[in-house]
């Protein structure tokens, strides 16, 4: 599967952003998606992540409450609704799929997107 993330953005602390990620390929019903993101010279941390079928979302303690992350199987699409954004939130974001279960480490995943920068002032 190959997945293309969109969205990112220069915004302001307390502003709104939604990122999303196309699949295409096999679709992306079949796949556990994610959200990491990475500041520069950090790691890439988990975000938020959701199930097959969109009925379970596990979320990063540093965003819940804050984002949202769905998911649209007919049109195979993830998104991830970011409201009252931080300066800490200034990362590239980047989407993440797995074939098989969910997991809170960047390593456990298979498929990448190329990342899509987001950038909050303060």
């Amino acid at each position: 599967v190959q997945l293309q993330a969109s969205g990112g953005g220069l915004v302001q602390a307390g502003d709104s952003l939604r990122l999303s990620c196309a699949a295409s390929g096999r679709t992306d019903s079949t796949y556990v998606m994610a959200w990491f993101r990475q500041a520069p010279g950090k790691e890439r941390d988990f975000v938020a992540g959701i199930s097959k079928s969109g009925y379970t979302t596990f979320y990063a303690d540093s965003v819940k409450g804050r984002f949202t992350i769905s998911r649209d199987n007919a049109k195979n699409t993830v998104a991830l609704q970011m409201n009252s954004l931080k300066p800490e939130d200034t990362a590239v974001y980047y989407c993440a799929a797995d074939p098989i279960a969910f997991g809170r480490s960047w390593s456990h995943y298979d498929y990448w997107g190329q990342g899509t920068q987001v950038t909050v002032s303060s």
